[in-house]
């Protein structure tokens, strides 16, 4: 009868829950190692992005995020004019400039 007692934990020697901050202990750590290396950096460079696009103006060399280069020409609210060669014009949505290369 004695491995009754053991089956049920009756003689378990003192062996207790570790109450409910114990179990989320190891989701908060995770939790904290994500925001750190994943969500943190990227706000940080998502808003260096919103800011470069907030200081364009005409003038400014430009890389748009399908590779072509050319000098903005015109701005809107949503649409940049670029001219990627003499007298050749493209426009681009503002958000797919990924970067300015310098002054024209």
């Amino acid at each position: 009868m004695n491995f009754l007692a053991y089956a049920l934990g009756g003689a378990g020697g003192g062996e207790g829950g570790s109450g409910g901050f114990g179990a989320f202990l190891p989701l908060i750590l995770m939790f904290g190692i994500f925001y750190f290396l994943l969500i943190r950096p990227q706000q940080k460079k998502a808003k260096a992005h919103k800011q470069l696009l907030g200081a364009l103006k005409k003038g400014d060399r430009v890389v748009s995020s399908g590779g072509l280069h050319g000098l903005v020409t015109g701005i809107t609210d949503d649409v940049v004019t670029m001219e990627i060669a003499p007298k050749v014009r493209v426009k681009v949505t503002r958000g797919s400039i990924s970067g300015v290369a310098g002054k024209g």
